[in-house]
């Protein structure tokens, strides 16, 4: 019998999720993924307008909240068969754009950078060293010896008061972490420069939603931004100038930092390029509309079986009938009541079960999502694969360029099969990266071009016809992909679940016993020490946990489902 251990929670950020492994002989060998919080949406959701749902759902999360408003637009607008205007389109483009970069900027950097770097090693490094190893990597102006030695000072400061502060918790010595002491101050460094440069990214989300979180913007039918030359209480050439200023900072760190910083990682720890493979079963979807009916796309998606590009099967609308037709949900090993086969998302049932955990039996509030029966990998190394598969140029350059990089650093050719791996979605997120703030700079361009030929509209209205239709509206999201279903009946909402990636990779095993994404990838992951399981943390967090948007309960009675205690 191995070893058990429960993390609870896993994740840097909003908590929720507890995984339980078994250790035998310094691996692990089997694990659970379970979902430790309910939300209630779908059911707060019955019987409103349905054009009021953007709003409601993106209290899902406080974190994913842009992706919750654009994907529910989408499901009912594909419910009502509409158009979208063009500058809407980009206008949409940009913010869900600028989310994302904003989202693997801070997920790399604050919430699993610190699975690679020791902090506390920093300390020892040498600044002028540090320059030198910077400076042959990029030309960031940020990697100066000055900025290298306030930095050291800055953290000998929090670790002489003996609170580390925001470094506090790590794993600090453990025998996983090998860079060398100015690597870690590297890395350190760009970690707390990164906190100034997600910023940017928020401002666009800001100015061009009204705020964020939570923007305000979103409409069934476009968006709600004026766009005017002589106001300045509307969009203006003044404020589009500012968003583009953003993006040129933006495009600077993410190509001379974040894509050469996961490059040496990935060099540094090229053993984990053969850890966490898990569910090779890849499946993402197009986004950033190019015209008013969903019909053409910047970035493509498509489902990939078995890790094999040549396999790929795009997905190349709104409602594309393929996708529409392949996702189920089962809740077998979920705390709701059912189990008796997987549904479809527009006859999902959400009714609470609660039995405690069970090995064998019902053990998360999260569904278990599968594509044409089977479970399926989401999120950034998806997207990649299936834009390498499908020939996006930008993809493959960025691609290729990362793994040059990492290659030169660690003194051997890395193959496209390695970031089938817990490295590899680091290495494709910041690919993403790279190809959105291309994008970013794009949809920018597109939408000022279109404004410029004399276009100002922004919103259709929408039109409810009498009796019952149904919609689905997607969006590759930054964890993945997201889908929002509705069902609608006089302009009322009778049924609505959302899909979202964290479901899709953090699945409990589904009807046929299969293991989801995040149990699959854990299995065979070195453990080094049971009481320190930070191997563990590496795989899961590389996925980017979001739990709040994951799950599903609602007490109708207002009875407590279960009891948190904060320590």
């Amino acid at each position: 019998m191995g070893k058990r251990i429960t993390i609870d929670p896993i994740t840097r950020i909003e908590g929720h999720l507890r995984v339980d492994c078994e250790v035998n002989g310094g691996k692990v060998t089997k694990a659970w993924a379970s979902g430790q919080m309910w939300r209630g949406v779908e059911q707060i959701l019955l019987g409103h307008d349905a054009r009021d749902a953007w709003a409601i759902t993106q209290r899902i999360c406080g974190v994913c909240t842009t992706v919750h408003a654009v994907a529910s637009v989408r499901a009912v607008e594909n419910a009502l068969n509409m158009e979208v205007p063009l500058n809407a389109q980009y206008i949409r483009n940009l913010i869900i754009t600028a989310h994302a970069i904003h989202d693997h900027i801070v997920h790399f950097y604050h919430l699993s950078a610190l699975d690679w770097v020791d902090v506390v090693s920093a300390l020892k490094g040498d600044p002028a060293k540090t320059a030198q190893l910077a400076g042959g990597l990029s030309s960031w102006s940020g990697n100066s010896r000055q900025e290298f030695t306030k930095v050291k000072e800055r953290l000998s400061n929090f670790v002489g008061t003996g609170q580390l502060g925001i470094f506090t918790n790590g794993y600090w010595g453990h025998p996983a972490m090998k860079l060398s002491p100015e690597v870690n101050l590297l890395a350190v460094t760009h970690y707390l420069q990164a906190l100034e440069i997600q910023r940017y990214a928020s401002k666009i989300v800001s100015i061009l939603g009204s705020k964020s979180p939570h923007i305000q913007n979103m409409a069934v039918g476009g968006v709600s931004n004026p766009i005017a030359l002589d106001s300045q209480s509307v969009l203006t050439v003044e404020r589009l100038l500012a968003v583009k200023e953003w993006i040129d900072k933006l495009n600077d760190f993410i190509k001379n930092v974040y894509l050469v910083d996961v490059a040496a990682i990935g060099a540094f720890y090229a053993d984990w390029t053969a850890i966490g493979a898990g569910v090779m079963d890849y499946l993402s979807v197009p986004d950033l509309p190019l015209d008013t009916k969903g019909t053409q796309f910047a970035l493509p998606g498509g489902y990939i079986k078995g890790g094999d590009l040549a396999s790929i099967k795009p997905i190349k609308t709104f409602g594309d009938a393929y996708f529409r037709d392949g996702v189920e949900e089962s809740v077998k090993h979920s705390w709701y009541k059912g189990g008796k086969g997987a549904l479809h998302p527009y006859k999902g049932e959400t009714v609470p079960d609660y039995t405690d955990f069970q090995d064998n039996g019902k053990y998360s509030w999260v569904k278990s999502p599968t594509f044409y029966s089977k479970p399926a990998q989401v999120g950034p190394l998806s997207r990649v694969l299936a834009m390498v598969a499908q020939n996006h140029a930008p993809t493959l350059k960025y691609l290729t360029g990362v793994l040059d990089t990492a290659g030169s650093l660690a003194k051997t050719k890395i193959p496209l099969a390695a970031v089938h791996s817990t490295i590899g979605r680091h290495a494709a997120r910041a690919v993403s990266c790279a190809v959105q703030v291309d994008e970013l700079a794009n949809q920018w361009q597109l939408l000022v071009d279109n404004i410029g030929k004399g276009d100002t509209k922004t919103f259709n209205k929408p039109v409810f016809p009498k009796g019952e239709v149904s919609g689905v509206g997607f969006h590759e999201a930054p964890r993945g992909v997201l889908s929002h279903w509705v069902v609608i009946k006089d302009g009322k909402i009778t049924n609505y679940q959302a899909v979202v990636p964290t479901t899709w990779n953090a699945a409990p095993r589904n009807e046929g016993d299969v293991p989801g994404p995040y149990e699959a990838s854990l299995l065979n992951t070195p453990v080094a020490d049971p009481e320190r399981p930070l191997e563990v943390l590496r795989t899961v967090h590389s996925f980017d946990p979001c739990l709040a948007c994951a799950v599903h309960v609602l007490d109708n009675e207002g009875k407590p489902v279960v009891q948190v205690k904060a320590l």
